[in-house]
């Protein structure tokens, strides 16, 4: 199970879509995984003969487990077992890490590529396989000798990076920082007190490599695969399915994947920032229309046209207004951090629960950009093809509880950002206008800020500028 990063420390086993026999090839996807962020496909990065299935469907594996085995050989699969090969040499360094160490013998230099998840991109490695000892065989008798063909680095070239292992220690702000250069904390050696990776430590990983194989064009590459491929005994937990009692009165459900990952959060983040919620009512009879009239628009053809579109456009219009909303409270360095982009999340409720993707830098988009992007999200989310990478780095959500007939609601802050706009049920109600009581297009918004970094008055004035848009919607054009 590939290390995707994001602080995610497993995956469960939706669906293998390869079964032992059958023949693979580089970059096909043989299973589809769940993390705590999304349901993603993971492609194998070699050409070979499945030999083994580790786990099956519904297993929740440890990053770091060997789930796939595979004969890159080209002959006979082996027929010793790959889990007693593993428990014969416990100390072996790091094989590549989807193939069994059966396999290894095989082929004695691999392609170099890491399995990853869709999204993280490949890193070639960038260390060399010491040379075979003399007298090591690949006779199937003596899987033991088969150790010294795994790969083995001297410690002074390490380059700052450790062999993988357990979840490495380090603080949020090292962790951010080892994600902005790349830097693959479990394989980074510890300097500092229990073994707490530093800053410095960090650093001196993402430093060049003395003697590089093949440099990436993405990240530098960590010296080891970060995967083991041998694993004395692997612990996984099979999450069972839903329970439904003996006198059927009851149904448990096990909570994991995304649905656990979301429950973590939101406990979090109603625990940790103060939250305030303002609320206000307001006429969007015109805004209404403005819809009706933008969809018979030749410039909006073909694009989804509805009122949460002019909504995030009249939100981006208040953020530019009011530009202290979009920031976030940096807990280790006691700062708040101003965001100068809007990375504009929709909350979306899926089968797999509620995701949160975010459309990256809204606020430069035009209406009919915004609009693309919007249904793209939305259509991905109910796909359940959302990627991790989707729901990183939001500044600012927008949750639209209108569209299950609800007036309004006190949303919970997404985990980083410092507000989250709930839009409720637009409905035709008494309203007076222009002195006289007619019926009007009503709703309700709600704005949860978090008080550490947003005040009563800024707050006030960022709902007021969004209603006032919505309200009177030329100042999309006057306030723009």
């Amino acid at each position: 199970m590939p290390d995707v990063g994001e602080g995610l420390t497993e995956a469960e086993i939706l669906k293998w879509y390869v079964q032992p026999g059958d023949t693979v090839e580089d970059g096909q996807i043989v299973c589809e995984v769940e993390t705590a962020k999304a349901a993603v496909e993971l492609p194998i990065p070699f050409d070979g003969t499945v030999h083994e299935l580790r786990f099956p469907e519904g297993t929740t594996v440890d990053v770091g487990q060997v789930i796939i085995s595979v004969n890159v050989g080209g002959g006979a699969a082996p027929e010793t077992p790959a889990a007693p090969v593993a428990e014969a040499a416990p100390a072996a360094a790091p094989a590549p890490a989807a193939v069994a160490p059966a396999a290894v013998e095989e082929e004695a230099e691999p392609k170099g590529r890491t399995p990853v998840l869709v999204g993280y991109g490949v890193a070639a490695s960038s260390t060399k396989r010491r040379p075979r000892k003399p007298g090591t065989g690949t006779a199937p008798a003596a899987p033991v000798e088969a150790a010294p063909v795994a790969v083995s680095v001297p410690e002074q070239q390490l380059n700052g990076h450790a062999p993988a292992g357990a979840r490495p220690l380090a603080k949020p702000p090292v962790r951010k920082l080892a994600k902005d250069l790349g830097v693959d904390l479990a394989t980074v050696t510890p300097t500092g007190p229990d073994g707490i990776i530093t800053r410095e430590d960090v650093h001196a990983a993402a430093a060049p490599a003395p003697a590089p194989v093949a440099p990436s064009p993405v990240a530098p590459a960590p010296a080891q695969a970060p995967v083991p491929a041998a694993v004395p005994a692997p612990t996984a937990v099979v999450a069972p399915a839903a329970v439904v009692s003996t006198d059927a009165r009851e149904t448990r459900v096990p909570v994991k994947g995304v649905r656990k990952a979301t429950a973590a959060a939101m406990v979090g983040s109603a625990f940790t920032a103060p939250h305030v919620t303002e609320f206000v009512t307001f006429d969007i009879t015109r805004t209404m229309k403005l819809v009706e009239e933008l969809k018979s628009d030749k410039d909006m053809a073909g694009l989804r046209v509805n009122p949460l579109l002019l909504i995030a456009k009249a939100v981006l219009v208040a953020v530019k207004r009011n530009p202290e909303i979009n920031a976030a409270w940096d807990e280790a360095a006691q700062e708040i951090v101003l965001k100068h982009y809007v990375n504009l999340g929709i909350a979306a409720a899926t089968p797999r629960g509620l995701l949160v993707p975010n459309i990256k830098d809204a606020h430069a988009q035009t209406l009919p950009e915004l609009s693309a992007s919007l249904s793209e999200l939305v259509s991905t989310a109910r796909e359940g093809k959302t990627t991790p990478a989707a729901m990183q780095g939001g500044t600012f959500t927008i949750t639209n509880v209108g569209v299950f007939g609800v007036d309004t609601g006190t949303p919970i802050l997404n985990p980083g950002e410092s507000a989250i706009l709930a839009v409720g049920a637009i409905k035709l109600q008494p309203w007076v206008h222009k002195g006289k009581v007619k019926p009007r297009q009503v709703t309700t918004l709600a704005l949860s800020f978090d008080h550490r970094l947003v005040d009563g008055e800024l707050g006030s004035k960022f709902l007021a500028d969004v209603a006032a848009v919505l309200e009177q919607p030329k100042r999309l054009i006057t306030w723009a």
